[in-house]
């Protein structure tokens, strides 16, 4: 990528951006793909076994509940892991490793236990560990007048992945009715390109710089003056995952196969629409930030403890 392509105005990358980052997004182009793809086959692929309603709902629950405690476990025991690129590395094993297990699996317990541990991911966002991982390396590619511009450019890039992933879902579908193979085969496939997707995730993170930096070694500063905006965050956010958690993407497609007979190819059209639509929002939201400023936004990982 020339430094021309990285510091024009509409350019994928905002002015005195590293090459790292351009290695980040496009690890989140790949896993978003995975997950806007497995999103809408997982309830099928679960159908397809014999399961229910509330064991699919159960199921999907797991892999939220799973990916909550492994991203808090990394928050709370960030300052033991080994510090450069290698946390990536393990979630992008975990990632192919979940590719791998979950076709194999056909009971409920055992696909309990891939579904809590592994990466799947039911929901149009990115709701796993690799989302605060990848946003502390970004947060240092960068300075900080571009942080913002950035951060846009990583979720928008998640989003228009996630919604092209949504409609290569019918392709599984489209692909028996042509071949005569087996659905479920097909279907399976579509999981171990969710490995493959994981494994190409984890070549990129190898091209990152392992670095060992002293700013990361210092011990972290109580929080101060943002404790109380940082609550209010995590309320805010908190009740908004809860909302969203009432219309998971994998159950909100089972609702629609279920209640309108959509076929695979028809529900991936309108889910990767609604991804369209929502990935303008962050270019909005980027324009209003630069406009109005964002000192009370998310907060963000910092190489060095900064008091507030």
């Amino acid at each position: 990528m020339t430094a021309g392509a990285r510091t024009g105005r509409f350019a994928l990358l905002p002015a005195g951006t590293v090459p790292e980052a351009a290695l980040l997004l496009g690890a989140r182009a790949l896993r978003a793909f995975g997950d806007g793809l497995i999103s809408l086959l997982l309830p099928v692929h679960l159908a397809r076994l014999g399961f229910g309603p509330v064991a699919i709902g159960a199921l999907a629950t797991a892999t939220l509940a799973g990916s909550a405690a492994l991203t808090l476990t990394v928050g709370l025991a960030a300052h033991r892991l080994p510090k450069g690129r290698t946390p990536l590395l393990g979630a992008a094993v975990l990632m192919v490793a979940t590719g791998l297990a979950f076709p194999l699996a056909s009971q409920f317990w055992p696909l309990m236990l891939i579904a809590f541990v592994g990466t799947i991911n039911p929901s149009s966002g990115d709701v796993s560990v690799f989302l605060p991982l990848e946003q502390a390396r970004l947060s240092e590619t960068v300075p900080n007048r571009g942080r913002t511009a950035l951060f846009a450019r990583y979720s928008l890039i998640g989003s228009l992945a996630a919604a092209v992933g949504s409609l290569c879902a019918g392709v599984p579908e489209l692909l028996a009715g042509a071949t005569g193979i087996d659905p479920g085969m097909a279907i399976d496939g579509a999981f171990l390109l969710y490995a493959l997707l994981g494994l190409a995730s984890l070549l990129l993170y190898r091209r990152l710089p392992d670095t060992q930096a002293d700013a990361l070694s210092v011990p972290a500063e109580p929080l101060r003056r943002s404790r109380g905006i940082l609550l209010r965050l995590a309320a805010l956010f908190s009740l908004d995952a809860f909302a969203g958690g009432l219309v998971v993407q994998s159950l909100l497609a089972l609702w629609l196969f279920e209640r309108f007979g959509l076929s695979l190819a028809t529900t991936g059209v309108i889910f990767f629409w609604t991804g369209l639509l929502s990935a303008v929002s962050y270019l909005v939201a980027e324009r209003i930030a630069a406009r109005i400023g964002w000192c009370a936004r998310p907060a963000r990982p910092s190489a060095k403890p900064t008091p507030i």
